[in-house]
């Protein structure tokens, strides 16, 4: 029994995690509520917007951050009339996101194969798109700010079909600086 009990104790530092709280930034359908956000970064007032909230996270970053960004997501309220389940729009859509490191940096890919925009979104998939690569962004530019090497990070759409091909235009790449 001693035994048992010396090995538990000896193991248990390497089962150990990292958990760190983050920000993650995330695009969020403002419907049911009486708001528009203009969104800067698009240009365009929508019933969305890409906010923060804190998430305690263990994993390998970035990868991890950018998979954060789609995780379901229920605003809380004060109000019993306002009874939205759901309000990540990377959820909502059924829109993907990955992320991975490789030699050239970062690659994002959002993947829109099983894409589908319920009702009461009035938003079309590029506009979803968009705010999905705005929160890549902003978490991003958190991350990246105390670290010594710059970042390249590649966004890419993938899943596309013949009818949703033209969503490879939103294709981009753009080079973060840390400090």
């Amino acid at each position: 029994m001693k035994v048992l009990l010396l090995w538990v104790v000896l193991l248990a530092p390497l089962a150990a995690t990292t958990i760190s709280v983050v920000p993650i930034f995330e695009p969020v359908s403002l419907h049911d509520t009486d708001v528009d956000e203009v969104i800067t970064e698009t240009g365009e007032a929508l019933q969305a917007t890409v906010i923060s909230r804190p998430m305690a996270l263990t994993g390998a970053f970035p990868e991890t951050l950018i998979e954060s960004i789609r995780t379901p997501h229920r605003l809380p309220s004060n109000n019993p009339n306002y009874t939205v389940e759901e309000v990540n729009l990377l959820v909502l859509c059924n829109i993907g996101i990955s992320a991975e490191v490789d030699d050239d940096g970062l690659l994002v890919k959002f993947d829109v194969a099983k894409l589908s925009i319920p009702e009461g979104v009035d938003l079309t998939v590029r506009q979803v798109l968009k705010l999905g690569m705005v929160a890549v962004r902003k978490t991003l530019e958190i991350y990246q700010a105390p670290q010594s090497e710059p970042l390249l990070v590649r966004i890419r759409i993938m899943g596309t079909t013949e009818g949703t091909e033209s969503l490879t235009e939103l294709n981009s790449e753009f080079e973060l600086e840390g400090d």
